[in-house]
């Protein structure tokens, strides 16, 4: 099998199938309410919201990066405050999170495997690094997503 048909099968199982932590983005973001999502259990703690935006905006970035372009990643890291709480934002929220999905997927589609080992010359890591740090970073935040679900 094609490595870029490999890495694409891991967004695609985290995202929305049957991965190996037995979880996924989908399943998860959509058995919540938007008052559940931008609940802070504490003020210094992000909400699944803010959380769940930083994982757009990362995955935004890295599919940047793997295009090609050179981007400087703000101070706040991607975690902002959410300022308008309503359902209607919560499901623009959700369903920006599956435009990324989407997005990555048709990248993989014309990917080419010689490209994995660019480097990035801001961090000098390779773009299969890259690639594979962006699902990390999802699985490593859906899981401050499930424990949030669960204190809530």
């Amino acid at each position: 099998m094609k490595e870029t048909k490999r890495i694409a099968s891991l967004f695609e199982k985290l995202y929305e199938g049957s991965p190996w932590i037995d979880v996924n983005v989908k399943d998860t973001l959509l058995q919540l309410s938007f008052k559940q999502a931008a609940k802070k259990i504490r003020p210094n703690v992000n909400s699944i919201w803010e959380i769940v935006n930083h994982l757009i905006a990362w995955r935004r970035n890295v599919l940047q990066r793997v295009n090609g372009k050179v981007i400087t990643t703000p101070g706040h890291n991607y975690f902002q405050p959410v300022t308008d709480i309503s359902e209607a934002n919560w499901q623009n929220t959700v369903d920006s999170f599956e435009q990324t999905q989407e997005e990555w997927l048709q990248f993989l589609k014309s990917f080419k495997a010689s490209g994995f080992e660019k480097i990035y010359p801001n961090n000098n890591m390779n773009y299969y690094e890259h690639i594979h740090g962006i699902i990390q970073h999802d699985a490593y935040h859906l899981g401050q997503v499930r424990l949030l679900v669960n204190l809530l």
